[in-house]
């Protein structure tokens, strides 16, 4: 068996090259106040503005450490494609990243996915295999494990929702960077939970770098919900990923709140926010109101881009 370090040395150095030249389209992106949607003098609320990045959302961190890692241990070979289960933004982030290093993607995806969503993976040269309506995500990831079972020299299977990879990526830049752009003065960092690598990965690092920093995780208040890639956990299937320690509270959030957080957010501060940013948003306040003073950190995983339906039904 090599080791990673034998197996990069064996790597040519066009690859590197490439993964250098990809990797600095992640990451570093600002962290913006929201001063306008809250009136709490002595409270501060940021919000990470992800969709600055290759990809157009927070997902391109993971699927960008899931690949480049994949790539450097051997796993995921010049002529193979990358396959996982996903209709959202890590679907895209996976093309976006794959095109740009040479590497096919397979995408396993409910048949009732969004005609948009579509729209986007098609553009970007995604091969989709179609999973059953009724099974929704779970129905998808059986697929790909299904596919990858069958075709493993075809294939990398990523496995998104079980891959340490995931939550490393957050863990090596996501809390390094609000942790820097806060000066160490962050108080409070709340997310919502889908594939919980954001969370996970962002509350280790913080926890590591100030212990006292309080760690809020945002689920859907109901099974039922329209806040895409969130999970709601006591009815879903829990990533192998998610660490049901780290939170020090787990706080519930509606689809209305979300809602009326977007519309305030696009009138109070010019943001056009997507439903799940929207939702960050609003639980970051939900927070912010019970304290007297500190700095609340979230973030704003996509933008309303890939949602107008979203917001043909709010502005319409």
């Amino acid at each position: 068996m090599h080791s990673t370090t034998s197996t990069v040395n064996a790597i040519d150095a066009e690859i590197l090259d490439q993964l250098r030249v990809v990797g600095a389209q992640i990451g570093d992106t600002p962290l913006i106040p929201l001063n306008r949607i809250h009136d709490l003098p002595n409270v501060k609320v940021f919000a990470k503005v992800e969709w600055q990045q290759l990809g157009g959302s927070v997902k391109a961190r993971p699927a960008f450490n899931i690949i480049a890692e994949a790539i450097l241990a051997g796993k995921l070979r010049p002529g193979m494609c990358l396959l996982d289960a996903s209709s959202g933004n890590t679907a895209i982030a996976y093309a976006s990243i794959a095109n740009a290093l040479g590497y096919g993607v397979t995408l396993c995806i409910p048949e009732n996915a969004s005609a948009a969503r579509i729209a986007f993976l098609k553009a970007l040269g995604a091969e989709i295999v179609y999973s059953s309506r009724f099974e929704g995500t779970d129905g998808a990831q059986a697929l790909a494990r299904e596919l990858a079972e069958q075709s493993p020299r075809q294939y990398y299977y990523a496995d998104q929702y079980n891959n340490d990879n995931n939550w490393r990526a957050h863990y090596k830049s996501t809390a390094l960077e609000i942790n820097e752009q806060t000066r160490g003065k962050v108080t409070h960092f709340v997310a919502g939970l889908g594939t919980t690598g954001t969370f996970t990965g962002t509350s280790r690092r913080l926890r590591e770098l100030k212990p006292e920093t309080e760690l809020i995780a945002l689920h859907p208040a109901t099974a039922m919900h329209g806040l895409e890639g969130w999970k709601h956990m006591e009815t879903a299937k829990v990533p192998g990923i998610y660490d049901t320690t780290i939170a020090d509270l787990n706080l519930p959030v509606t689809t209305e709140e979300a809602y009326e957080t977007l519309k305030l957010a696009a009138r109070k501060e010019g943001l056009l926010l997507s439903p799940s940013a929207a939702a960050n948003v609003a639980g970051a306040l939900k927070v912010a109101r019970n304290l007297e003073e500190g700095i609340v950190v979230t973030i704003l995983p996509d933008s309303a881009d890939k949602y107008m339906e979203v917001l043909n039904h709010l502005f319409g």
